[in-house]
């Protein structure tokens, strides 16, 4: 891709020989090699170098066009530029998208060091080291169906015809695991575990290899439950799909569109116990894929969703903030239509509890570790939610894998349920989170 100075020479050079005064440019190219293995043997090895560049164009009439284009060469460019223009003409008329006021004020720490890629080999060879020591963990461990293990570099550029130019670079490298049982007689149990991080050197394969291991053994010797109200205990990884599928609870742009579990008046109303806090913290220092900007050039920030209990704010994009009369969050991805999504979770114990609770203490509580089927058993609109999940009853410390359940409920009831926020964040793909416990949700066992 050529660099953002060339992409911002050009762009201005064609926009004022079409006669365009005013258009925006995004962009991204990710450079990803990523390897899969399967029973000792290199299974599939992926590389490849995706970019791409969505523009947008305002008329003369101030309606806007929208064209994606992977070629920023000054043709492809000038091509874009003409079709967006050209599509401007049969823009919407009404709440017409406008840059960022926030596109041009100042970032302090814009990441670009990358670093170094390892070789193919080296992926290779640490996965299939993965794999080996995982069947090795327990004779009941037969495979490791699904796992990969990729390394991406991330440049992203946003400028537009006001002069904002924004440019970052960042690398990830991460694993997943899964690994299945088979013993005769028994159901096949599995177990799972991802880990991230800036670059391969400093991933933890090891960590990622233990956790596998030891909740795919904990599940070997599982039991049917009764159905009934149970004490609920959901993991960090559990507790974000959940607050993900109902994310529409903060989104300003599902609330414009009555898509949402809330309404601008509901600021500042009780949504859920006074012990929960929830932020939108893009910068977070456990965030590793940290984006300085979204897709608008505004700038990333915290943002406050959720303090002690109290909805506190939304997840804004420029329109969005405009007609709500208040600040971009930084929340945006632009396309034919501007979209709003969180960025990364962090949930915390707002207040101390009057008395606190573990596992190793508790009686009878289910502790739930991995939602399944979110796409089917989520009424996002509804707020209800029936869901397999994977996890234990646990009585005074001891646990035994529940054979196979479903957690059910009302998303907005959860939240005024929860009775513990435990002290201690885990990092997990969607954010940070502590352990969150519930009481009275509806099981429903064999």
């Amino acid at each position: 891709m050529p660099n953002i100075t060339e992409i911002a020479n050009n762009a201005k050079e064609n926009a004022s020989k079409l006669g365009i005064k005013k258009f925006d440019i995004y962009g991204s190219t990710i450079d990803e090699t990523s390897v899969q293995v399967d029973q000792g043997e290199p299974k599939q090895v992926k590389a490849s170098n995706r970019s791409g560049v969505t523009v947008r164009v305002w008329n003369e009439d101030n309606t806007m066009g929208v064209t994606s284009t992977t070629d920023v060469d000054p043709k492809g460019l000038e091509l874009a530029l003409k079709t967006a223009y050209e599509a401007s003409f049969f823009g919407v008329k009404e709440n017409v998208p406008d840059f960022s006021p926030e596109a041009t004020m100042p970032i302090p720490n814009t990441p670009q060091e990358k670093a170094p890629q390892a070789p193919v080999s080296e992926l290779i060879n640490s996965l299939l080291g993965a794999e080996k020591e995982l069947l090795a963990a327990h004779q009941a461990i037969k495979g490791v169906p699904y796992n990969g293990l990729a390394q991406r570099d991330i440049d992203r550029f946003y400028l537009n015809s006001d002069g904002a130019t924004r440019i970052e670079s960042h690398s990830l490298a991460s694993i997943y695991l899964y690994s299945k049982t088979e013993e005769d007689g028994k159901k096949p149990r599995s177990g799972n575990a991802f880990r991230i991080n800036r670059s391969l050197n400093n991933l933890d394969i090891n960590g990622c290899i233990q956790e596998t291991a030891e909740k795919t053994i904990s599940h070997l010797n599982y039991e049917k439950i009764k159905s009934g109200k149970y004490r609920v205990v959901f993991s960090p990884d559990a507790f974000l799909s959940l607050l993900g599928a109902f994310s529409n609870l903060f989104n300003a742009q599902s609330i414009l569109d009555h898509q949402s579990l809330s309404n601008p008046e509901d600021l500042g109303k009780q949504v859920a116990s006074p012990l929960l806090s929830v932020y939108d913290d893009a910068l977070h220092p456990a965030n590793v894929a940290a984006e300085t900007f979204d897709g608008e050039g505004t700038p990333t920030r915290q943002v406050s969703l959720i303090e002690n209990g109290v909805l506190k704010g939304f997840l804004h994009s420029a329109g969005t903030a405009k007609r709500m009369n208040t600040q971009p969050t930084g929340n945006a991805s632009i396309g034919a239509k501007v979209s709003v999504s969180p960025n990364f979770y962090h949930v915390f114990a707002a207040t101390s509890p009057e008395e606190e609770l573990s596992l190793d203490t508790a009686e009878n509580v289910i502790f739930i570790d991995d939602l399944q089927a979110l796409h089917a058993g989520v009424k996002s609109l509804q707020g209800s939610f029936s869901l397999p999940f994977d996890g234990w009853l646990v009585n005074k410390g001891v646990r035994t894998s529940v054979e196979s359940a479903t957690v059910a409920g009302d998303f907005l009831e959860l939240l005024k349920s929860i009775i513990y926020v435990e002290k201690e964040v885990e990092l997990t793909p969607g954010g940070v989170c502590p352990k969150v416990w519930v009481d009275q949700l509806s099981i429903t066992g064999e």
